[in-house]
């Protein structure tokens, strides 16, 4: 049997210029709207894609990678089943982490704090600009559920499109967004020698954010 090869082997030396505070916007959401920005004229692949973390009455996190679908002051929002392992811990325990991390900038965003649901005004709109393979997908799949094979997704599949055949899909009762309302926000600039620049933005009770430096 070949031996797995060594993680610590792999090694990556970032090469970003540094961040400073004077670089930082006061508001951490238009810094995440031009370093969003910024990935997006890089090129970056699947530039939306961010990890989320959440917690169960388990007491156990879990963490998946999702797409953000949009942001404002209002929070970050992402949609998915209501039903899923992630619905159900954020029934349980509405706080989560975001994190997105973009290796060509040598950049990461961490962002934390309490999500509650979008209006189904919302979500219907969203989930109407979608393909509707995505939409009768919505509605084949029992999301996070045990299947006895790939054939039980292409037959639920074939179900859903003879049910509604030309029809307009309707939104599901179980799908949905979620809305993350940031209370901490952290801006990474990978540098040389692991010695990375980190700022942490922190809300404070009157609404205004105080910027502090971390150290790596």
């Amino acid at each position: 049997m070949e031996v797995p090869r060594d993680p610590s082997a792999s090694r990556y030396e970032h090469v970003g210029k540094g961040l400073r505070r004077s670089d930082l916007d006061r508001d951490p959401v238009k810094q995440f709207g031009n370093w969003f920005t910024a990935a997006i004229e890089a090129g970056i692949r699947d530039v939306n894609a961010m990890s989320l973390a959440t917690v169960g009455r388990d007491g156990r996190p879990s963490v998946r990678i999702v797409l953000l679908k949009s942001f404002d002051h209002d929070g970050f929002v992402f949609f998915t089943n209501y039903e899923s392992t992630k619905g159900k811990q954020l029934a349980a325990n509405p706080y989560a982490a975001l994190g997105l991390y973009w290796i060509e900038l040598d950049r990461q965003i961490r962002i934390s704090g309490k999500v509650e649901k979008t209006s189904r005004e919302e979500s219907q709109t969203y989930f109407h600009s979608r393909p509707v393979g995505s939409q009768l997908s919505a509605w084949a799949s029992r999301q996070s559920k045990v299947v006895d094979g790939r054939r039980v997704l292409d037959a639920r599949l074939a179900e859903m499109t003879e049910r509604f055949g030309d029809k307009p899909i309707p939104l599901p009762p179980h799908w949905g967004g979620y809305r993350l309302k940031p209370n901490k926000m952290e801006f990474w600039q990978g540098r040389p020698n692991r010695l990375h620049d980190r700022f942490r933005y922190t809300r404070q009770a009157d609404g205004a954010w105080l910027i502090e430096r971390l150290a790596p």
